[in-house]
């Protein structure tokens, strides 16, 4: 087993720690909070010995091998940064930074180090991307695809009273395309590659951040349709059309409730629903089998690493065509 430490200590890592555990590979040892009384709280809820309020205590202790990060988004490339110079594997919840010159550096880092640096996003590691891509190929040629992930913050009612949350604030380096659109982006390079045109509209709210947004990519052959948004829940789901059948998705994120439909109109259940620590256990699987068996897993981890560069390239491209800008943009 390989010990590993975690920032963060809301329900997104505590998710990641009940997933990570499953696997039988991982141990939690370690925490960190800015707050010390919530780390020897959160510490002691997920039975980890040690606890930290300075990153480079975390990141030098002999008892943590890796990092699982889920930070801010505005924190991510600093912590990173000093956990991967002391030699730490860390898988990184997405986005990894606003920026792909950010993602760059950490990855030229960690391979220096010769550590792995993962981002934490479920589409790669799940055992169902294999039944969509064999699902894909019964369709016969796809022409159009609809991504979408629109889901109802349960930070919007603060917001609408008054409060400004994270997911509200630029500072923060996040909002729709950050949060969800990710989620799109992914399968959508992953799948189809960069495409040859694309346009991008988003709706900012007066914090700057965008609360929903739609990009059309344009390939010789077919179109690709993302959107997103916090402010409203979908009622759709994501579908991928070709000439002999449609794979519908419900949850584009988890790839959950996919199904098939022909031309003859049959109906074929592909895959149900998991867990979400289930979700997440396949990331930490992935993590463990990527820092255990370099040389088996070298091609997955270089595939990882370059379509984590390509989504924040294109993620990047798309905030600056509609107007979504943070602070660090301009370096500050």
């Amino acid at each position: 087993m390989l010990n590993f430490g975690t920032i963060g200590s809301g329900w997104i890592c505590e998710e990641y720690i009940r997933g990570a555990k499953s696997t039988g590979l991982w141990r939690l040892s370690a925490v960190y909070s800015r707050d010390k009384a919530r780390a020897e709280e959160f510490a002691r809820k997920h039975g980890a010995e040690h606890t930290f309020t300075d990153i480079e205590a975390l990141a030098g202790c002999p008892q943590v091998d890796a990092v699982y990060v889920a930070s801010p988004n505005a924190l991510h490339y600093e912590q990173c940064k000093a956990i991967l110079t002391r030699g730490k594997h860390i898988i990184c919840e997405k986005p990894l930074c606003a920026q792909a010159d950010k993602v760059r550096e950490l990855a030229e880092l960690a391979a220096e180090k010769g550590v792995v640096f993962m981002e934490a996003i479920m589409f790669l590691p799940l055992p169902q991307r294999k039944i969509l891509e064999e699902a894909l190929r019964r369709i016969g040629r796809i022409n159009m695809v609809k991504l979408d992930f629109c889901q109802r913050s349960s930070k919007l009612d603060a917001y609408l009273s008054g409060s400004l949350p994270n997911i509200f604030n630029p500072k923060m380096e996040t909002g729709a395309l950050m949060d969800l659109g990710v989620y799109c982006v992914y399968p959508a390079l992953y799948l189809f590659g960069r495409p040859e045109k694309w346009s991008a509209r988003s709706v900012l709210m007066e914090t700057g951040a965008d609360q929903s947004g739609a990009i059309i990519m344009e390939y010789p052959d077919k179109l690709v349709n993302i959107t997103y948004s916090k402010v409203g829940q979908a009622g759709a789901g994501s579908d991928l059309q070709g000439v002999d059948g449609t794979v519908a998705v419900e949850s584009i994120s988890t790839l959950g409730n996919m199904s098939l439909r022909m031309k003859d109109g049959s109906v074929e259940t592909l895959f149900g629903r998991e867990e979400k620590h289930l979700l997440m256990g396949h990331e930490a699987r992935d993590f463990y089998r990527f820092i255990t068996h370099p040389d088996e897993s070298r091609e997955e981890y270089a595939l990882c690493t370059r379509l984590s560069i390509e989504v924040a390239e294109f993620m990047e491209q798309v905030r600056r065509e509609c107007g979504v800008l943070f602070p660090s943009d301009k370096g500050e």
